[in-house]
């Protein structure tokens, strides 16, 4: 099955990542393919979903030399159809490319723009786009190209085709969104379906609207946290990929209490990117396999 990711830098090493009707044979099938092309499994992990009968896999191996992922792709396809596998092969060496959606708030967007030029983040940071042109700077510091695309009142459609043009002309993988406050229209949403995650504080729906962490404090509540989601029509309801909760009591003010969400929301964005990144979360309808 093709997928997204390129394969774009030289390497040995492979994730194979798949689930299908669970039934007899399907570890076997896999394993004895790897034996035959002379691969070796660095890594395997898997989960039995017997209440709705699918397994899922994923696997690392290293390959031989003179292997392909083209070639190890066509290879695969006929044990892929004979057990009915959704599946996805990548080569290691070629890191998703991401790009980064922000509004003001620079918490999240800072948090990943240092792992990735720290080396700890599996995705290269290829842009960032903002509906302001606030952050700038601090993208340019980073040396990623930033691109303001103000949405207009009546001017959503326009700008969301800017958005997508840039997704298509720089082979992106991975969209982003820390903390960017725009809603995304249903069309968008579809095209992006299963790669652009969102983060949003613990509060929903509890505490919608203008500051959430000040109605939080006022009644009095003792865990702050965050949740990471693929990006769906469903205002923040998409599968869940990571959540971080952090306990608070009453000598928190509101002002403490926002400092700790956005802690909260730094750790669980960059732990749901890192794990796509990996190939390390598969979807499952609505709800996410993490094999992390």
């Amino acid at each position: 099955m093709e997928d997204t990711y390129k394969e774009t830098a030289v390497s040995n090493h492979y994730v194979l990542t798949l689930n299908c009707p669970d039934r007899p044979g399907i570890v076997n099938a896999m394993t004895a393919f790897l034996v035959e092309h002379g691969c070796d499994i660095t890594e395997h992990q898997q989960f039995d979903d017997a209440e709705n009968g699918v397994v899922f896999l994923r696997t690392s191996f290293s390959a031989p030399d003179g292997a392909s992922l083209t070639g190890l792709r066509e290879a695969f396809a006929a044990t892929a159809e004979r057990y009915a596998m959704e599946w996805r092969l990548r080569n290691t060496g070629a890191k998703p490319r991401l790009l980064v959606m922000v509004s003001k708030f620079d918490h999240c967007l800072a948090d990943l723009l240092y792992r990735w030029r720290s080396g700890t983040l599996e995705g290269e940071i290829a842009l960032v786009v903002s509906n302001h042109p606030d952050l700038e700077a601090q993208a340019v510091q980073a040396g990623v190209p930033f691109h303001h695309i103000p949405v207009a009142r009546d001017g959503k459609p326009q700008a969301e085709q800017r958005l997508l043009r840039l997704v298509e002309d720089h082979g992106i993988d991975l969209v982003v969104l820390a903390r960017y406050m725009q809603i995304l229209s249903e069309d968008l949403c579809k095209r992006l379906e299963g790669r652009a995650i969102n983060i949003h504080h613990s509060f929903l729906p509890s505490f919608a609207g203008a500051k959430p962490y000040h109605q939080a404090h006022r009644r009095g509540v003792k865990l702050v946290g965050a949740t990471a989601h693929y990006v769906t029509a469903d205002l923040d309801e998409g599968p869940i990929i990571e959540q971080e909760v952090i306990r608070v009591d009453h000598r928190q003010s509101a002002e403490q209490l926002v400092r700790v969400g956005r802690e909260a929301e730094r750790l669980a964005l960059a732990r749901a990117v890192d794990w796509h990144c990996q190939s390390r979360v598969l979807l499952h309808g609505h709800r996410t396999v993490i094999f992390n």
